[in-house]
């Protein structure tokens, strides 16, 4: 993942892949940095782990 989007996660407070679930993707969206291959990115690891944006 690019950092700008890992900077947005981080300023919003995410510092665990596993704090993304339930976070609806528009919310993310919205991040300044978090751009479609972020998201595409983060739903995909959360996926392998079972879990899924909001």
């Amino acid at each position: 993942m690019a950092a700008p989007a890992r900077r947005a996660l981080n300023g919003a407070g995410y510092t665990a892949l596993g704090q993304l679930a339930g976070v609806p993707r528009s919310e993310l969206a919205a991040l300044h940095g978090m751009g479609r291959r972020a998201l595409d990115a983060l739903q995909e690891a959360l996926a392998e782990r079972g879990l899924s944006l909001g």
